[in-house]
């Protein structure tokens, strides 16, 4: 599986989103992020805008829920046609009916860790899952700085995704520039969200062939 470049919209200009999603056409995804303003401590974009998005995207959505009560709304996203849909186990209280009934409605489904939740109680669950996220941040705002203390706990997630045999994605958002996503890609992170590295340049697709390139050095 090689590496993947999904930026994150939550540093486009959300008054020219359209054009926006246009400039990043080369990318494997765009990063969708829908806050509600109490899982975290922010609020975007809600089913209506996603839908849109959805509508005008050159490129798949990979839908980021940072929402209370996953498992009444995830399923509405992977209904509109989003290529993948991640929900915050911290939000599910039935996290494998959750990730089965965004499978049956036609999307991939991922499931996001905050930085302070271990992945090893949920690694029974991998053969639900095509995607684990690993935030690198704490969720809710773009232009953090990567949390290097995650290194090791994306190192125990790649080591128990191998040691499963199941083809998952390894996804890291949080703190993805050209400085850091070397050492995420090193620590077996595969797919890598970027919203400032990507859309705060002059040329965002210049800057995602950048970061892949970066990402795919041995």
């Amino acid at each position: 599986m090689g590496c993947a470049i999904h930026p994150s919209i939550l540093s486009a200009d959300f008054v020219n989103l359209e054009a926006e999603l246009h400039r990043i056409s080369n990318a494997d995804a765009v990063h969708v992020d829908v806050m509600d303003n109490h899982f975290v401590p922010n609020l975007t974009l809600g089913l209506p805008i996603v839908a849109r998005i959805q509508e005008v995207s050159p490129v798949p959505l990979d839908v980021h829920l940072m929402i209370s009560d996953a498992d009444r709304w995830a399923p509405e996203y992977a209904e509109l046609g989003a290529a993948s849909v991640t929900f915050h186990v911290e939000a599910s209280a039935a996290p494998v009916r959750l990730a089965r009934e965004i499978r049956k409605r036609g999307a991939r489904v991922g499931m996001a860790l905050r930085p302070a939740t271990p992945v090893e109680p949920y690694l029974d669950l991998l053969s639900e899952l095509d995607l684990l996220l690993i935030m690198t941040v704490e969720p809710g705002f773009g232009g953090q700085a990567f949390l290097d203390v995650m290194l090791p706990k994306i190192k125990r997630a790649r080591k128990a995704i191998e040691a499963s045999g199941a083809r998952l994605a390894l996804q890291v958002d949080g703190g993805i520039s050209p400085g850091t996503i070397a050492r995420a890609a090193e620590a077996g992170a595969d797919v890598f969200v970027a919203g400032s590295a990507v859309y705060n340049t002059p040329e965002p697709a210049k800057a995602i062939e950048e970061l892949r390139a970066l990402a795919s050095r041995p």
